[in-house]
């Protein structure tokens, strides 16, 4: 029987046409989306931690002036203007270079930026205790405010990282280190001054600089300036980092790209989008300097030697001698008062939080800075040193108040490509302020004390109106990542 072949079967397709189904469409996030997302966690209590004490070491290199004044006056037989002097060139470096960081900080990077300016300030800080002459000492201070002015680049990292619904929770509280600041120099000068000298002053006071040159590698570069500089991948690799420490994650998806070759423009800010917020914003920052330094050294003259209550001082000016007028050193007394003043800014710090949320950022700044006009006022009467002491307790946390809330709505207000520009034309202008109040707090307070003091009180509620009339309100508001104008480019 022969064997059956087995059947072959072809089955032959041809291809005729390709059918292509719809893709899903691909998912993307921004960084304020994955901002968002990732919430507040350990990051972000690293962060304010390690940023805020950029303050710190601003506040002590800025109260350093205060506290050896009548050391220097005394060992350079200086005048009251030469004095004055010190502060005023401070100031002026300060206002000179805060734009200019600002610039570069948007131009390359807020990271690179405070670095350079912290090993700025503290090899010009640690420089100064080896000035042996007034002038070398005025130049080498004055370049220490270059320095210092490029400190706001550590607010603007907090701020970029912060999610919106805690930057007005956190970010007043920064006004804590400031404070610190303040009070450590306050304690230093006191145990330093009298036993080593105020060379060793200066250099002690310049550990927290060094201490964060290393601490900063602990914080990256911005997510957000790394977008708009068209390095999406590095804003990834950061937020991922951020997401895994507060132990969250990243929205689903890709992260939006996006480049614009215009950053850090000056003529942005007075643009038709912001010429209105720059401009009231520039004056408001002005009187908030005029007031709070104004308000710093008033309260010397007014606790040693109360011109309102008195005939202006001539009769004691008529019988200074030359030992008197050089020589008045700080006493454990001074100190005290010192201490007390500045511990004043600590009344407002927890109602910040609740007022900045509650009324937002426009109200609220209208509110103090129209009650720090009132109390100004009120220091025209005649009034015992305990009345005077808690009017000027409460005055020092209105006028530190009106910082902290100008501080976080100026970083709010502007977009990631001239954020830090703005922020550092405001305290360019807020410098010119503080130029300003010396001459008035301390020349026109002598002669003529009721002008003085409603001069500051008339200033603040200018600024008042000003905050309360401002273009755009920041509470809720996303942060801008683009200027309007480039958004097509």
């Amino acid at each position: 029987m022969a064997s059956r072949k087995p059947t072959v079967q072809y089955i032959h397709m041809k291809e005729c046409c390709t059918i292509s189904l719809p893709k899903a469409p691909r998912k993307s996030y921004t960084v304020e989306e994955a901002v968002e997302t990732i919430g507040f966690g350990r990051f972000h209590v690293l962060l304010v931690i390690i940023m805020g004490s950029t303050s710190v070491a601003e506040a002590m290199e800025i109260m350093l002036l205060a506290v050896i004044s009548p050391v220097i006056r005394c060992e350079w037989r200086l005048e009251e203007w030469q004095v004055a002097m010190v502060t005023t060139m401070v100031f002026l470096g300060f206002m000179s270079c805060s734009w200019v960081w600002g610039y570069l900080a948007d131009r390359y990077g807020r990271w690179k930026i405070l670095l350079l300016v912290t090993v700025w300030s503290s090899y010009y800080s640690g420089v100064t205790s080896f000035a042996h002459t007034y002038g070398w000492f005025v130049f080498l201070r004055s370049m220490v405010g270059c320095g210092v002015a490029g400190h706001s680049q550590g607010f603007i990292l907090m701020t970029e990282f912060m999610p919106s619904k805690y930057r007005g929770r956190i970010l007043p509280l920064g006004q804590i280190f400031w404070l610190l600041g303040s009070t450590i120099e306050i304690l230093l000068a006191y145990l330093i001054i009298p036993t080593l000298g105020w060379r060793w002053l200066v250099r002690i006071s310049t550990i927290p600089s060094i201490i964060l040159l290393v601490l900063f590698k602990c914080i990256p570069e911005s997510a957000r300036y790394n977008v708009s500089e068209g390095n999406s991948q590095l804003a990834k690799k950061t937020l991922n980092h951020i997401a895994k420490m507060n132990h969250s994650c990243l929205p689903p998806g890709t992260l939006t790209e996006f480049e614009t070759p215009k950053r850090g423009r000056l003529f942005d800010l007075i643009d038709a989008e912001y010429r209105r917020t720059t401009l009231q914003s520039w004056f408001i920052w002005l009187g908030t300097a005029f007031a709070y330094y104004g308000l710093v050294l008033t309260s010397s003259e007014l606790l040693e030697d109360n011109p309102v209550c008195g005939d202006g001082g001539s009769s004691t000016a008529a019988v200074n001698t030359l030992e008197t007028c050089h020589c008045k050193m700080f006493e454990s007394a001074d100190y005290q008062t010192m201490v007390i003043s500045t511990l004043g800014e600590f009344l407002f710090v927890p109602f910040s939080p609740f007022v900045i949320e509650t009324l937002g950022r426009r109200r609220s700044l209208a509110l103090t800075m129209g009650a720090s006009g009132v109390f100004f006022l009120f220091l025209n009467f005649c009034s015992s040193r305990g009345v005077l002491t808690a009017l000027l307790f409460v005055l020092r946390a209105l006028v530190a108040a009106n910082f902290t809330i100008i501080y976080i709505y100026t970083a709010e207000v502007y977009p990631t490509t001239i954020r830090s520009l703005g922020l550092g034309c405001c305290s360019s202008m807020a410098r010119i302020g503080a130029m300003i109040a010396p001459f008035v707090a301390q020349v026109l307070m002598g002669t003529w004390p009721v002008t003085a003091l409603c001069f500051f009180s008339a200033m603040c509620i200018i600024c008042s109106v000003l905050a309360f009339t401002l273009p755009i309100e920041t509470k809720g508001r996303a942060m801008q990542e683009i200027h309007p104008s480039t958004s097509s480019i």
